[in-house]
């Protein structure tokens, strides 16, 4: 049985409460990427998906005025590199989540989307 281990991403970027979105939008185009972690004084606050950044469009805010702290979720669901896939994908579906930060001893160690853990269980050997 797979583990979130097994299909975490392990690079992830992490941002700021008051960095603006556009910053962070560029950051997450120019890494390729559809989550950032949002961290406070080294402590895991939020995660900011790409779905919050449209939500963000769609109000029309102005990215340059508008900050992550306004769009991000706060204190998000997380799971542990020991959570097998199929627990994960559980949890994404039912709460509606497309990533979803991994904790190890109150650390974010990864950040696994959806994709991944699907890819997983349907045995792709690239995820």
């Amino acid at each position: 049985m797979q583990q979130l281990s097994d299909v975490m991403r392990r690079e992830f970027i992490t941002v700021a409460p008051e960095d603006t979105l556009g910053e962070v939008a560029q950051r997450m185009v120019d890494l390729n990427v559809g989550s950032v972690i949002v961290k406070d004084f080294g402590r895991l606050i939020g995660i900011l998906t790409e779905r919050d950044l449209l939500k963000a469009m769609a109000g029309r805010v102005h990215t340059s005025d508008a900050r992550v702290r306004e769009w991000m979720t706060a204190e998000p669901v997380t799971a542990s590199p020991t959570t097998p896939v199929e627990e994960a994908a559980q949890t994404m579906l039912e709460r509606g989540f497309r990533h979803l930060p991994v904790i190890d001893r109150d650390e974010v160690v990864g950040v696994v989307s959806l994709r991944r853990v699907v890819a997983a269980m349907q045995g792709a050997t690239t995820v």
